[in-house]
């Protein structure tokens, strides 16, 4: 029922994290009355598409006018902006994985974070945020806002592991059928779509790359100690998912090229065939042609043997040019 009141307005879910793992939920309605304890810490999921969304931001977050609209833009990238009293602006980016979408279409979540508060925006369902609400109802979750972003991040970073691995075996599925079997054509379309992915996926994950490598060398104050080390194993974590989608890039164009290489050298052989039966056939055309003119004095007209001399003489151009050609060394 207070998810159904918190929805009306915009609000996905308001969560205030009690330190030990667990969270309570929080009312709308409550939120400019909180007080929180030392030890909590408040984060409010918005649906970025609701009209309440931006009223609530501008009017009663005490979010700057500028961190307001960078939250609430239309189109945006993986960044992340240090604020004034140790806050932050944090934009990410994750496989869409809801029913019916292309994983490359990534969907991304914009985040407002400070000591004790998480602010985040979403415009399509996030599977990450599903995940840390499972946590934090088991008892396991984030303590501290700190923790939640990691928290969010790593989450994000496991659903790209899924889809690299998925190219990769799709790209070695179709190596193994091309190296196997000669006459096997790979599908262009699914080759190209590979490479599409690939191409998507790296556009986004590239700069939170960097991002992550910017927050393993953050020194806010509410940050924990080993904070900075699992950043920067998300950091490396993310630089390897980006090689294997580079090298499954690259695999994929070489299959291509190999179908294309496989493709001319099948398309030369057979003009090379054409070519040496053209060659064959044109004198004994001419000769056909020669003598079927219909004009007197045709050698061997009025002969009974005529015919087979004239057969004779064909034949014998025949063998005599397949003789040359294979002296030759063109057959």
């Amino acid at each position: 029922m207070l998810e159904e009141d918190n929805a009306q307005w915009g609000l996905v879910h308001a969560l205030v994290l009690d330190g030990q793992g667990g969270a309570r939920p929080l009312a709308r309605t409550a939120l400019a009355d909180l007080h929180l304890q030392p030890h909590e810490s408040l984060w409010l999921h918005w649906d970025r598409s609701h009209p309440q969304t931006r009223s609530w931001l501008l009017q009663q977050s005490g979010l700057s006018e500028f961190a307001c609209d960078l939250l609430l833009e239309e189109n945006t990238r993986p960044r992340l902006l240090p604020q004034a009293g140790e806050q932050l602006l944090l934009f990410l980016r994750g496989v869409n994985l809801n029913p019916g979408a292309e994983p490359e279409d990534m969907v991304s979540v914009r985040i407002h974070a400070q000591a004790q508060r998480v602010i985040s925006l979403r415009l399509r369902p996030l599977r990450a945020s599903d995940e840390i609400l499972q946590q934090l109802e088991e008892g396991r979750g984030p303590k501290s806002a700190s923790e939640l972003l990691l928290l969010m991040g790593e989450l994000l970073t496991e659903k790209v592991q899924g889809l690299v691995s998925d190219l990769a075996e799709w790209v070695d599925l179709e190596e193994e059928k091309v190296e196997s079997d000669e006459r096997y054509t790979p599908e262009q379309g699914s080759l190209q779509q590979i490479r599409r992915r690939a191409a998507g996926l790296r556009r986004f994950l590239a700069p939170q790359r960097d991002i992550y490598a910017q927050l393993s060398r953050s020194k806010w104050s509410w940050f924990c100690d080993a904070d900075a080390d699992y950043w920067n194993e998300l950091n490396n974590s993310l630089i390897r998912y980006l090689e294997e989608l580079e090298l499954a890039r690259e695999r994929a164009a070489l299959v291509l090229e190999s179908e294309d290489r496989r493709r001319s050298e099948r398309m030369n052989r057979t003009m090379y065939r054409f070519g040496i039966i053209t060659c064959i056939f044109l004198p004994m055309s001419f000769v056909t042609g020669l003598l079927g003119i219909n004009v007197g004095g045709i050698p061997g007209a009025s002969s009974p043997y005529g015919f087979l001399v004239a057969c004779l003489i064909v034949l014998a151009l025949a063998v005599g040019q397949w003789w040359m050609f294979r002296r030759l060394r063109w057959v």
